[in-house]
């Protein structure tokens, strides 16, 4: 990809937001049918399949495992999806979410749980291009016009989040070194951003990644500056906080649509209890690339419950 920035537009189909949503509510309730199904001890279902009135509380216990105070939901016993071909047949791509209650501190740390799960699940010791989404930025084409370098949403200065970029991209840098990642960019980067931020890194990145919104159209100065840089644009749909804390509140409580992990405003309830606080999120696709067809594609979530991480 030497040859100047060709603008990739990838299909929308599905928001990823959205897409993510529905898929943990859909992972969650096959494992805890699953869990009911063969569960015929410590579940005590009844001869319906349903667990007991005095289980229910308690009930995602069989369908999640705690390893290291970790606690996974769903267990992993109810995951893994290895690759039916050789892994030379795979274009796979990693985009990394650092969410915004995610703690700078711990970036580099995320960052290294979110590729060994993604490694892990797809049964490769490899990915192919890593996109990583730093919380609290955006590309906007307005600002971008005006040559200026556009805000960030985080209650903290641009200088602060700038040299956490820079802490959390030297692991990135790591990864490619070690064979891990043969390609890595960035997201939401403008221009008046990646003047600043590519002298202060020794694996430059070859993709930035943007979102047009409802415009079609990459201003002029961002493609000849990608030109000038050798970076390749991509446009996406994403949304960058793509795991909001209510929503993640809601997917895991004790409500209508909830897993029931986290209790209710019941001090009767058994599930877990306490704020939780959502980090980041990875998504994952393996493309076969003599077909160009998605065979593999999913994400992986983590959060922090009162001091507790859940995965």
């Amino acid at each position: 990809m030497s040859g100047g920035p060709s603008i990739v537009r990838r299909p929308a189909f599905e928001k990823s937001n959205t897409e993510l949503i529905h898929g943990l509510r859909s992972n969650f309730a096959a494992s805890k049918d699953a869990s009911v199904s063969t569960d015929n001890s410590d579940g005590h279902p009844s001869k319906d399949g349903s667990l007991s009135t005095e289980d229910e509380s308690m009930a995602y216990i069989h369908w999640t495992s705690l390893e290291n105070n970790c606690l996974h939901i769903p267990s992993e016993i109810f995951q893994r999806t290895m690759l039916s071909e050789e892994r030379s047949e795979y274009d796979i791509t990693v985009k990394f979410f650092l969410l915004p209650k995610s703690l700078f501190a711990d970036w580099r740390r995320h960052l290294q749980s979110a590729i060994a799960c993604v490694l892990k699940e797809l049964g490769v010791d490899s990915v192919d291009l890593l996109i990583v989404s730093f919380p609290g930025i955006s590309f906007d084409a307005d600002t971008e016009e005006r040559g200026e370098c556009g805000s960030n949403t985080l209650q903290v200065s641009e200088e602060e989040l700038f040299d956490a970029m820079l802490d959390a991209w030297e692991e990135v840098e790591l990864l490619k070194s070690d064979g891990v990642v043969r390609q890595i960019g960035l997201a939401e980067f403008g221009r008046e951003r990646l003047q600043r931020f590519l002298p202060r890194t020794r694996q430059r990145p070859t993709v930035n990644q943007i979102n047009v919104k409802d415009c079609c159209v990459v201003p002029k100065a961002m493609m000849a500056y990608a030109k000038q840089e050798n970076l390749e644009l991509l446009t996406h749909s994403d949304c960058t906080n793509i795991l909001p804390q209510g929503t993640l509140r809601e997917l895991l409580g004790s409500g209508p649509t909830g897993a029931g992990v986290l209790a209710g405003a019941d001090t009767q309830d058994k599930g877990l209890k306490g704020d939780v606080r959502p980090e980041w999120v990875v998504k994952y696709t393996a493309v076969v690339r003599d077909r160009g067809v998605i065979e593999n594609k999913g994400y992986f979530a983590s959060a922090e419950l009162s001091g507790e991480a859940a995965s």
